[in-house]
């Protein structure tokens, strides 16, 4: 889901000319790309885990980058090259290589690899139609739109042989990998809810994970396997229960509140670990699985500021990562912990732009 959204239309962006986008015809990309690190000038003083940035994509909005297997590559969303609404690239981890994998029709969401990083899986509309389908109307505040065109698909990573993976009728998407390759977790609205589910790699064995009454979704595993990571907005009282249900039934949701959760892989163990309010969203694991990265505007009275910050799973004790004015969201480390890459909005070269950056991480 497009949370990148709700960031971009309240996020102050600054203005920076460059550009640092190459292309080539290689759909696998190159082992061990170098990489020039020509942005450290946009990292901030009190941001003392970046040794170095660099940033991949200059220009529209780009976000939701995520590893591939061997970490040499990414997979991410996209408004460039003249899209009209985000479609679904590959890139080489120094920003070349810059590929188109999804159709170029509809919309699409959150592409992640999938095992030997030849197959990128990814949600589109394109099925329901050639055009971007409408955004949602903003008399009912700020919302976003759960297409019932979404389904999730896989591709190979050049774009071709494209596949559907999903069937079921309303909203499928929000999908990423379990590192040991054997399964993958989604948002679904299929039994009625906003739920979160496991199916099998071939889309087989579909398992529901969450039954509260809400959205649930952006989930990841952790790097043994054995959790999930996640959003959650859970109504309790009538009244925003019964906004809740008004806008789910006209293809919404308000994404303002959301908190972080971890569970076990089979739906067990739910704990809660934000619960200050705001938008918290796109928690990844730590490397070592103690601890999550995630975006939030817990630090923003007015809820405008986005940054990163580390939460103890265990502890449940908050560390601030990025203090840049501007949107940072969308982290996502390698597996040996070396590098971590996310979506931002400094340096961009006009009011709006996302840009996806990485960084060189020290402890």
């Amino acid at each position: 889901m497009r949370s990148k959204t709700l960031a971009v239309s309240i996020a102050i962006a600054l203005s920076i000319t460059g550009c640092n986008r190459g292309a080539s015809p290689s759909a696998r990309g190159d082992a061990d790309v170098a990489i020039e690190w020509t942005h450290d000038a946009l990292i901030q003083p009190s941001e003392k885990h970046f040794a170095h940035l660099r940033m991949l994509t200059n220009g529209g909005e780009n976000a939701e980058a995520y590893w591939s297997f061997d970490d040499q590559r990414l997979s991410f969303q996209s408004t460039s090259e003249g899209f009209s609404c985000d479609q679904i690239f590959v890139m080489n981890r120094n920003g070349s290589g810059k590929r188109l994998v999804s159709t170029g029709k509809g919309v699409t969401t959150c592409a992640y690899f999938l095992p030997g990083d030849e197959r990128v899986l990814f949600a589109s509309t394109h099925l329901g139609g050639d055009a971007c389908p409408p955004k949602p109307d903003r008399s009912k505040g700020y919302t976003w739109a759960i297409y019932p065109s979404y389904d999730i698909f896989t591709a190979k990573a050049d774009g071709t042989d494209i596949k559907l993976l999903t069937g079921a009728p309303g909203y499928d998407a929000e999908a990423t990998v379990s590192p040991d390759g054997k399964r993958i977790v989604f948002t679904s609205v299929r039994d009625g809810d906003l739920e979160l589910y496991t199916m099998d790699i071939d889309g087989s064995n579909v398992t529901r994970l969450t039954h509260e009454k809400g959205y649930d979704g952006g989930a990841f595993f952790s790097h043994d396997s054995k959790k999930i990571c996640w959003r959650a907005h859970h109504p309790t009282e009538p009244e925003k229960i019964k906004d809740y249900e008004g806008l789910l039934a006209e293809g919404l949701v308000r994404p303002t509140i959301m908190e972080l959760w971890v569970m076990n892989v089979d739906g067990s163990d739910k704990r809660q670990l934000t619960s200050a309010g705001g938008a918290n969203f796109c928690p990844y694991f730590t490397p070592d699985d103690t601890k999550l990265i995630f975006s939030s505007n817990r630090g923003d009275p007015k809820g405008r500021e986005f940054d990163l910050f580390l939460i103890d799973i265990a502890t449940k004790a908050i560390e601030p990562v990025t203090t840049a004015e501007q949107f940072d969201g969308f982290p996502m480390f390698t597996r040996d912990g070396k590098y971590l890459v996310f979506g931002s909005n400094r340096g961009a070269a006009k009011i709006g732009d996302t840009n996806i950056f990485l960084a060189e991480w020290k402890d």
